[in-house]
């Protein structure tokens, strides 16, 4: 429960209660960005080293072909996270000088692939930039989107580009969920853990 939820929870409580004098919820805090100037920046090399230590998940990123570009587009992603339930949101962080990204953005819809364990060499492929990254690999088209949906992985995300929001370097991708699958639970999903697979 949020803060806005708590506090009409006491609201509702004390109303209950007999409380004779009116209680309002209070105002939503006001949030603000760190400036810059506030802080020490911190060692890009100690930052990836520390945050190395978070394992994640690892997905390959579909689009369909479009007129734009013939060819399907994707892109290995770590950065991956389920955000809303109602309405049914996931996110990803995407490199603002990825090629790729303008492709997918193009398409308007997307696939996430979560790769399972034995598929570190597909993600290595789908993360290098310039070559045929469909070359030899097997999918059928997504219900949605009809982006690549890859063989083998243990679940795939069908999704519509919801809204994008900048982060630094990078944009927040926020894809709402249209159709979604999973294997039959037997299947161990590909994890990156210190700048290898585990």
């Amino acid at each position: 429960m949020g803060h806005a939820g708590a506090a009409a929870a006491a609201v509702r409580y004390l109303r209950s209660a007999g409380t004779p004098a009116p209680v309002e919820a209070l105002p939503r805090p006001e949030l603000r960005c760190v400036g810059a100037d506030e802080r020490a920046p911190v060692d890009q090399t100690e930052f990836r080293r520390v945050l190395g230590n978070f394992a994640t998940g690892v997905t390959v990123i579909t689009a369909a072909a479009t007129d734009d570009s013939p060819t399907p587009a994707g892109f290995a992603c770590q950065s991956f996270s389920s955000l809303s339930l109602d309405p049914p949101l996931i996110a990803f962080m995407v490199g603002r000088t990825s090629t790729t990204w303008p492709r997918i953005a193009r398409a308007g819809a997307f696939c996430v692939n979560v790769l399972a364990a034995h598929q570190g060499e597909l993600c290595r492929g789908f993360a290098v930039s310039g070559a045929d990254k469909f070359a030899g690999v097997a999918y059928d088209a997504a219900p949605m989107s009809r982006a690549p949906r890859l063989a083998e992985v243990v679940a795939w995300i069908d999704c519509t580009i919801h809204a994008v929001h900048t982060g630094g370097d990078h944009l927040i991708v926020v894809g709402r969920v249209e159709a979604l699958g999973a294997g039959d639970g037997e299947g161990a999903p590909l994890v990156f853990h210190k700048g290898r697979f585990v």
